[in-house]
């Protein structure tokens, strides 16, 4: 999900961003009264994301223009199908036609690569989740993205919880006693989730009552101890140097979750076109 207040503002900066003072090649070649009618295809299979908001930037740039969806958020299309139909004023639609398209192509291309993970992981009891690893100015589109291809958000930016590191641990003095600190001014609703690199840490980590344990950059096979020693008293998740190759052989071990920054800052841009209706 995504604020369509917040998306608009985004919308004005790229276009004038990509605009300038005008659009020049428009200006001098077309006519205030003529006007075109468009389709956005997909030219390859794919996992919709920020359709809509593609035909925001059209309505933002030239009301007068008639926008139709056709397909949504999350939808798996084929190349050729048929995404957005656009008619009306020529000089909206084709200065407006570049932004649409980098948004929607950039946002499916995190939906197409989420879902060729979560594909990967099914049939375990492992949900993918994103980090914070994101394009800055982008997070709330590319988490949304995530969602479209079938992953779930981690945090949204810090203040929507309490991710204790090693170096939190080290000036508190502990696990035990970061936890406890934590504890005393959080929000009731907050999580508290605490990385770990050791299994000792692990247990030390029960103890204190963490809400979350991260396995950080943890090898298989302790994966599977601790996924043990745990036996679901908290959630697990496991994050550092996660690959398309190896996150069916991680989420085996039981854990809870896997978070890993391919798929947004690795995902490929897909092939999305204006044309002629």
């Amino acid at each position: 999900m995504y604020d369509r207040f917040a998306t608009t503002r985004l919308i004005d900066l790229w276009l004038t961003e990509d605009i300038g003072s005008c659009d020049l090649t428009v200006q001098v070649m077309i006519e205030p009264g003529e006007t075109g009618a468009f389709r956005m295809n997909a030219r390859e299979s794919m996992v919709v994301s920020g359709i809509e908001i593609a035909a925001t930037v059209f309505r933002r740039y030239e009301p007068a223009l008639d926008v139709k969806v056709t397909a949504a958020d999350g939808d798996r299309v084929e190349a050729g199908a048929t995404l957005l139909l656009v008619s009306g004023p020529a000089q909206g639609i084709l200065t407006a036609e570049r932004t649409a398209l980098n948004i929607v192509q950039r946002l499916s291309g995190i939906a197409t690569e989420t879902a060729r993970y979560v594909d990967v992981i099914k049939g375990t009891s492992a949900r993918l989740i994103d980090t914070r690893k994101t394009t800055p100015g982008l997070r709330m589109l590319e988490k949304h993205a995530v969602t479209c291809g079938g992953g779930l958000n981690h945090r949204l930016g810090l203040d929507n919880g309490v991710m204790i590191k090693d170096n939190h641990i080290a000036v508190c003095g502990g696990i035990a006693q970061a936890v406890a600190r934590a504890r005393l001014k959080l929000p009731v609703l907050t999580k508290i989730e605490v990385e770990c690199d050791r299994l000792e840490q692990v247990h030390e980590a029960v103890a204190a009552g963490a809400d979350v344990i991260m396995l950080d950059n943890m090898p298989v096979p302790q994966m599977r101890e601790a996924v043990a020693y745990v036996a679901g008293r908290t959630k697990l998740e496991a994050s550092g140097g996660i690959r398309f190759e190896t996150i069916r052989a991680i989420a085996e071990t039981g854990v809870d979750y896997i978070s890993t920054s391919k798929i947004t800052q690795s995902a490929p841009a897909v092939d999305i076109g204006l044309d002629e209706a």
